[in-house]
């Protein structure tokens, strides 16, 4: 979102206004009351007398709540107005909002109040694209004094209701309030826009929050018990607790509950093109979230594993035992416009979800989770094996098989330009970038355990370990580039190298794919000046033909990839350099007022004295929201360990002392300290030497 929007959410419900509380019709902002990818309000404009509203502040209260303090019409050094008028805005099953005008003379006034309504009822690609072309038929009728705004094409209904707590003339246009308001008084009215939503044929209604549970439910509430349950920090540098707030906080605010996962959660992807459920996403924040919220882990592997492909299906990039990679609800979807109900083109979400399954059991101990899903799990392990397989070297690779709206790259990096040469060609299909190995190297070794122990197959077990080896000693040899001293972006598909210098190498730390000595030089390409912009890592190197520091995939740096980057480091024994990502991150967090966005410019810290804005980086986003998360677990080096929680500080300098305490595990609830001196020389940032310390406590 920009600077000049202003956004509350709840799960996949979310509204986008301007700074007056106006949702203004325009094709290139996303403003609008959406739910389940269809925009529900396309316009919500009040008028008093006439005239528009000034703003005079903007009081952010809940992530699900806004209150503006505005005046009518423009305001000048020689006019005070006697009006005040309040706008608060509150999420529950539609937008609420409560209008509330004092009158600060000493005469009576009397006003015309007019709220103007719209709703195109667009799919949240039609906004996307800011091509809204409808097939369906428009209505709205006024109904027992409610407007009723509604669009139907075929099966696919959706309408949303409008009315007022107070006496109004309803039109097709919205609603006209006449208001007297004696002198030194108040007047107030509640109005709301409520969605009419059917469900699919078996079920009776969809519930617009994406929380069957919640409705009705006390949000404010609900909040505080979700931030209690949570770890409690204590630091000596405020800036890292306002963050550390801000990720719970947001995490809290994208969580919904798909269907069938009753009352459990799962995080949405972001603000505002992503509310709903992507398969890579979805896993990656439950990762970072483990020693804080692992619940919504436990939820995120029960809802993938529920939907894994089951057939091949070409439009929707669908193989068995392939782990979904994002599913939707607007018409385009309905329709096949679109392939997301469910869409599987990721090469990475299937052996990540393994990942997860393994890492989840080692925090938790729920073995009982492992043994349900384990039929899913050796699906996901034959998709690597199997389809995952195109060029019949044993890497995954990726060529799209809807050539008409899949995704070209299906890596993390997914826009068009994301993998390239140096020289800035793009590389032939199929493409096997090098995190994906990494990530089918992990998933073996952590599903060769869970076979073993949960499972009792050690055959099965024994394979994957060898299958495994072999993997990471091949991985070593193609993808080194000895004269660089770094690992290809990708091969392309006759096998070439595709060297541009990139972050991607940086998840090979966290994989444990990377031979010793590799490792120590991949670190020093991460760390030198054309990938490490003292803010962060870049996506791509500076100097690279595509390069550029306000390109989504080519010279941004991404909050959660330099959260698993710097997490990486520390398992191959690198401290220091994880603590210097940290610094960078976290001190970029403060500038944004403790929320991370999505991504921020690889302007290098040297030239700017902030972190560059990247122009429609969402916020919040789910796995920016969890990167303070994982770097929390960095800095502390907290590693499960039977039932165990091991601690191994490293923290950067700015930080003399971290203490996280009451982390969730199968040890019940432990405490971790870290304390450590800093030094500052010209090349960056070293912690103290690290100590151990991992005591017990008490249940809450």
């Amino acid at each position: 979102m920009t600077e000049n929007q202003v956004g509350i959410l709840d799960g996949t419900t979310f509204m986008v206004c301007d700074r007056t509380g106006d949702i203004v019709p325009s094709s290139d902002t996303a403003h609008g009351l959406f739910a389940h990818d269809t925009r529900l309000l396309s316009k919500w404009e009040l008028r008093i007398n006439g005239e528009r509203l000034s703003t005079l502040s903007i009081d952010d209260v809940h992530y699900f709540e806004n209150r503006f303090y505005l005046v009518p019409g423009g305001q000048d050094v020689y006019v005070n107005s006697t009006l005040a008028v309040q706008r608060i805005h509150n999420l529950q099953t539609g937008l609420h909002e409560d209008l509330i005008i004092t009158n600060n003379d000493r005469q009576p006034v009397d006003l015309t109040v007019r709220v103007e309504v719209d709703a195109d009822f667009a799919d949240i690609f039609e906004v996307k694209d800011a091509v809204v072309r409808k097939k369906g038929r428009h209505y709205r009728r006024v109904d027992d004094g409610r407007l009723v705004l509604g669009y139907q094409r075929e099966r696919f209904r959706r309408e949303t209701i409008v009315s007022a707590s107070v006496p109004a003339v309803v039109d097709e246009d919205g609603l006209t309030l006449e208001v007297h308001i004696d002198p030194h008084s108040r007047w107030s009215a509640h109005l709301s826009a409520l969605p009419d939503l059917p469900l699919p044929q078996g079920l009776d209604r969809l519930t617009i929050p994406g929380r069957a549970n919640r409705t009705g439910r006390d949000k404010h509430r609900d909040l505080l018990e979700w931030l209690d349950q949570a770890p409690r920090l204590e630091c000596d540098w405020e800036p890292l607790r306002i963050t550390y707030r801000q990720s719970l906080i947001d995490l809290a605010a994208l969580r919904f509950s798909p269907f069938l996962a009753r009352d459990k959660s799962v995080p949405a992807a972001g603000l505002p093109w992503f509310m709903s459920l992507f398969g890579r996403d979805s896993i990656l924040t439950s990762f970072q979230a483990l020693p804080f919220a692992p619940e919504l882990a436990a939820t995120t592997l029960r809802v993938l594993a529920f939907r894994q492909g089951s057939r091949v299906d070409d439009f929707r990039e669908e193989e068995p035992g392939r782990i979904l990679h994002e599913m939707r609800y607007g018409e385009m979807t309905v329709f096949e416009d679109t392939p997301h109900s469910p869409y599987f083109g990721s090469a990475d979400a299937t052996p990540l979800f393994l990942v997860l399954l393994d890492e989840y059991e080692r925090w938790t101990g729920n073995a009982d989770l492992v043994r349900t899903v384990e039929q899913e799990a050796r699906s996901a392990i034959d998709w690597i094996d199997g389809y995952a397989d195109l060029t019949g070297t044993g890497y995954i690779s990726y060529q799209r098989r809807n050539t008409r709206n899949g995704l070209e790259n299906q890596c993390w990096k997914d826009s068009w330009d994301g993998i390239s040469f140096r020289d800035g060609r793009l590389p032939s299909f199929p493409r096997a970038t090098c995190e994906l190995q990494g990530y089918a190297y992990d998933a073996k070794m952590r599903t060769a355990r869970l076979a073993r122990t949960f499972w009792d197959d050690p055959e099965y077990a024994d394979r994957l370990e060898r299958e495994a080896a072999d993997l990471k000693q091949r991985f070593n040899r193609d993808f080194w580039i000895a004269d660089g001293e770094y690992i290809a972006l990708a091969l392309d598909g006759d096998g070439r190298q595709v060297d541009a210098l990139s972050s991607n190498m940086g998840h090979l730390l966290w994989s444990g794919i990377l031979e010793e000595p590799k490792a120590e030089a991949v670190v020093r390409h991460l760390m030198s000046p054309v990938l490490f912009s003292g803010w962060g890592i870049r996506t791509l190197a500076e100097g690279e033909a595509r390069y550029n520091p306000i390109g989504y995939h080519v010279g941004t740096v991404w909050p959660f990839d330099n959260s698993f980057i710097a997490w990486g480091m520390r398992n191959y024994g690198c401290a220091d350099e994880a603590a210097q990502v940290t610094a960078g991150i976290l001190d970029a967090a403060a500038f944004y007022g403790g929320r991370l966005p999505e991504a921020f410019a690889g302007s290098a810290r040297t030239e700017t004295r902030y972190p560059v804005n990247y122009p429609t980086a969402c916020s919040p986003q789910a796995w920016s929201a969890g990167a303070p998360l994982l770097l929390l677990r960095t800095m502390l080096g907290l590693r499960p360990v039977g039932d165990d929680l091991v601690t191994r500080p490293a923290l950067p300098p700015n930080l003399d002392f971290v203490g996280l305490l009451d982390i969730p595990g199968r040890w019940g609830r432990l405490d971790a300290y870290g304390r450590g001196r800093a030094a500052i020389d010209g090349q960056g940032l070293h912690p103290a030497p690290p100590q151990l310390s991992a005591p017990r406590r008490e249940g809450r």
